[in-house]
């Protein structure tokens, strides 16, 4: 696809803001909610006193409103473009990109009619209103890291022969995550085995520890998957772990413009034991 000076986005499969193979030319004029969501919070009046107590703040789910015109060579192309943006608005979760000079993204789902009418039998408007439950907007590159149990193997053997070299490996079982967006964003850990009672601490600059605790071994091969985001403990991808989780001083979270350290730790050493974080840095 040739990309048009302007704005940009990909929904689902739809490239707006472009002109595709078939020379249909997606023009995107309008790109309303993602500049911001709403907030949501109280105000209980002070009795006997000035103001009021005021409640923490949220953000709010994030509509998006994607608005301009399609025009197309001939009036079949442009009939087969209107159903391809109408499929794009999906019912089910959907990839909204927006090319910005940092790329950004948010998974959305269809939350009103899709407005597409001819103007022409070759051009046509379109106004397509999706939801963001989530209402951040996410790094389209993914972070990743991975680290074993902390250990040091090698060193120095006796006899030994001079000169003499020093061969020590020291695996220090943490990972820097760094969130360099404007709002707090939440990572995926994932634990393989063998492990017994693995546990993950995560270290704040402020001197904040938050850690979780699985009170069961995992044997070779199993995966243990912890959504930060959706609070979920999944065992190989599909039997639920989560009361066997303790979760101390509140589930771990990457700040926005910082990072944490996450220390992986367990009572006996397994050195093919690993713990992988991911992370994407996130934007209000």
């Amino acid at each position: 696809m040739a990309i048009q000076n302007g704005m940009s986005a990909t929904l689902g499969a739809v490239q707006l803001g472009a002109v595709d193979a078939s020379g249909v030319d997606w023009r995107l004029m309008t790109l309303e909610g993602w500049d911001s969501p709403d907030s949501r919070s109280e105000f209980t009046e002070r009795e006997a006193d000035h103001g009021a107590w005021a409640s923490p703040v949220y953000l709010s789910s994030r509509p998006i409103t994607l608005g301009g015109v399609i025009v197309a060579p001939s009036q079949a192309l442009l009939e087969a473009a209107m159903e391809q943006l109408r499929a794009a608005a999906a019912l089910t979760d959907t990839l909204l990109t927006v090319w910005e000079t940092s790329p950004k993204q948010a998974m959305v789902r269809r939350s009103g009619k899709p407005l597409i009418q001819y103007l022409t039998d070759t051009r046509a408007s379109y106004s397509v209103l999706v939801t963001a439950a989530d209402p951040r907007r996410y790094s389209t590159t993914l972070s990743t890291g991975t680290t074993g149990l902390p250990s040091t193997t090698g060193g120095l053997t006796f006899p030994a022969t001079f000169p003499v070299t020093f061969s020590a490996t020291t695996v220090s079982g943490s990972i820097s995550a760094v969130n360099s967006g404007t709002v707090d964003t939440r990572p995926v850990l994932t634990i393989t085995g063998p492990v017994v009672a693995p546990s993950i601490s995560a270290l704040y600059p402020d001197g904040t520890v938050r850690q979780l605790i699985y009170s069961l071994d995992l044997a070779s091969g199993d995966v243990l998957t912890i959504d930060t985001d959706a609070r979920t403990v999944l065992l190989n991808g599909s039997v639920s772990r989560r009361r066997f989780l303790t979760v101390s001083s509140g589930w771990p979270i990457i700040p926005a413009g910082s990072g944490v350290t996450y220390q992986f730790q367990s009572s006996t050493y397994n050195a093919t034991a690993t713990l992988t974080a991911t992370w994407r840095s996130a934007w209000m």
